[in-house]
């Protein structure tokens, strides 16, 4: 079987799973072509899992400081180039094309009536999962942006029977106890965030984020990104604080490492994402850089939710290898059944989390 997969690559998470996917994925004798859209190709950084892999323009959100510009992202996209690169790409020499809500493969799938699945994130929205931020563009955009045939979202829940449980690439890293805190806000002004950390002196923070220099500044150690030396920090901290992406804090979960949370302002996935954290108990959510929460969560740190997920990416392979036959809703259920969460905070007397979200 011949596998075009494309993947959204604007933010880091996308790759992160991509990576557990080629991983599950080389098992099988499947032949996969990649293809990366969303950000500059020489800003693609440890690519190798990928080989010699596609990549195009596609389409993404402008951010500044923190928060989503609906013009600059009306701006800064090029619909033209899109529509010459969904129509030039050659999607008729495979079997199947899946994305991880890649634009590009998804239109070129189904323009062209090739069989597409959908896995991602992003495709567990629409039905019974927490919605926050929610207005007509939002839900245009979650339905047209990389449209399927099949959809399979993924989620910290099993909200729809086409939910999966989240896919990790946790590297090989030896979960231990640590000093510092971990601080991944790459949609933040950067100096800010810096100031912000270095107001709670009492603590140690490792700050990531692209282009920052390597280089200690007061209580915060800076670090350009770098999956090695990320993945090291994050199984040696006693805590993370970030943006309200899926990844990182599928991955906190997993490690036992509890989260302080903040939302891209006008970002629907990421409110939405705050939203059912809060609701399920497993991270606290701020709606800014916020002195006062920090400060409390750094001093009464909630314990983290005991949850281990199943080996998703494993069984997705397994079932994009057998040709997508068995139900979505079965493989869901046999993946959650899989997969060890606690009772969340609706079926329990609250949330772990003290720290209610705000708008």
């Amino acid at each position: 079987m011949k596998i075009l997969y494309g993947v959204q690559a604007t933010g880091q998470g996308h790759i992160s799973r991509a990576r557990a996917m080629a991983e599950a994925l080389s098992h099988y004798p499947l032949e996969v072509d990649w293809l990366f859209s969303g950000r500059e190709r020489e800003k693609l950084f440890d690519m190798e899992p990928f080989g010699d892999f596609l990549h195009r323009r596609g389409l993404t959100f402008t951010t500044r400081n923190g928060r989503v510009s609906y013009l600059r992202t009306a701006i800064d996209n090029n619909a033209p180039q899109f529509l010459h690169d969904v129509w030039q790409l050659n999607v008729l020499d495979y079997d199947l094309v899946v994305t991880d809500f890649e634009p590009v493969t998804a239109w070129a799938g189904r323009l062209r009536g090739v069989n597409t699945v959908g896995i991602g994130h992003q495709y567990a929205f629409g039905g019974d999962a927490p919605a926050a931020g929610d207005h007509w563009l939002s839900r245009f955009i979650m339905r047209n942006f990389a449209p399927v045939k099949t959809g399979l979202g993924l989620h910290w829940h099993g909200y729809d029977s086409h939910t999966l449980p989240p896919i990790l690439d946790l590297g090989h890293s030896r979960t231990r106890g640590g000093e510092h805190y971990l601080v991944y806000l790459p949609f933040e002004d950067q100096s800010r965030v810096t100031t912000w950390l270095n107001g709670h002196s009492d603590f140690r923070f490792v700050q990531y984020a692209p282009g920052l220099p390597k280089q200690q500044a007061g209580n915060v150690r800076l670090h350009p990104t770098s999956i090695a030396a990320f993945k090291e920090d994050l199984h040696s901290c006693r805590g993370v604080i970030c943006n309200s992406g899926f990844e990182l804090i599928s991955e906190c979960l997993e490690l036992g490492k509890p989260a302080l949370t903040k939302p891209l302002t006008g970002q629907t996935e990421q409110l939405s994402n705050a939203l059912a954290l809060t609701e399920l108990g497993y991270a606290t959510a701020m709606g800014d850089l916020d002195d006062v929460r920090l400060a409390s969560w750094l001093r009464h740190t909630p314990r983290a939710p005991e949850i281990h997920f199943a080996d998703v990416a494993a069984g997705l392979a397994a079932w994009l290898h057998d040709g997508c036959q068995e139900p979505a809703s079965r493989l869901s259920e046999r993946l959650w059944q899989r997969s060890m969460t606690p009772r969340t905070a609706l079926e329990n007397d609250g949330p772990y989390c003290e720290l209610p979200l705000t708008a």
